[in-house]
């Protein structure tokens, strides 16, 4: 799981975005000061953070130099949060090294989609087995095999195998599928993804009824097994 550093005076805001990053799979860490936002991010480690949260508005110093100091040690991707909406202020935090920039008052879901956005856009191509051992990926060909039989799957039965192809036994969020697979569908509910799993496992079982990749992890989401 990544780690999410929240650097913001406000219990009630920090501990909302806290919940929410929770909830999507993320782990958070939360600091009241600027400080020690650039304390916790100089101490390198495994848990280190993925990405800062950062409010401008912090008591011992302004988010902007926050990060203008961070910017000497740490290319760690950064989202502002503001209570100002000015366009100079956008532009100055752009320019000094942030990744986007939320104005308050937001929702703490879509603060979640957009750090998943930032991340996605900066994290490598993720590696993919073209020849796992139940799986084989045909990207250029937008076609999956299974067991060397290829699957007869619809557009979106397609991006999720692909998907989950993509980050093998990692538990993926029903919001992170949602984010991955119906992007440009933000009609789509959470029960899409269930529809879409149940069918995929019928396809798969269809070819080799003794095995089941897909696992459920109740109240986190699903994973693909695929050795």
């Amino acid at each position: 799981m990544k780690t999410i550093l929240i650097a913001e005076d406000e219990l009630a805001i920090a501990d909302s975005i806290a919940y929410a990053l929770r909830t999507d799979g993320f782990l958070a860490r939360h600091v009241s000061f600027g400080a020690a936002a650039l304390d916790a991010l100089r101490a390198c480690g495994p848990d280190a953070p993925a990405l800062l949260v950062l409010d401008v508005g912090l008591p011992d110093m302004n988010g902007f130099e926050v990060c203008r100091q961070l910017r000497q040690f740490s290319d760690i991707p950064v989202i502002f949060l503001t209570a100002r909406s000015d366009e100079v202020d956008r532009i100055v935090g752009l320019e000094i090294g942030a990744d986007d920039y939320v104005t308050k008052p937001f929702s703490p879901r879509e603060l979640v989609a957009r750090i998943r956005v930032v991340l996605r856009r900066l994290a490598p191509p993720a590696p993919v087995s073209a020849s796992a051992a139940r799986f084989e990926l045909r990207a250029d060909e937008a076609r999956i095999l299974f067991r060397g039989q290829p699957l007869e799957l619809t557009r979106y039965e397609y991006l999720l195998l692909k998907t989950m192809l993509e980050h093998p036994a990692h538990v993926l969020s029903r919001p992170q599928l949602m984010d991955r697979v119906w992007d440009g569908a933000p009609d789509t509910l959470e029960r899409t993804v269930d529809a879409h799993v149940k069918s995929l496992r019928a396809k798969l079982r269809a070819v080799d009824p003794n095995i089941d990749p897909i696992q459920t992890h109740r109240g986190m989401g699903y994973s693909l097994i695929v050795a």
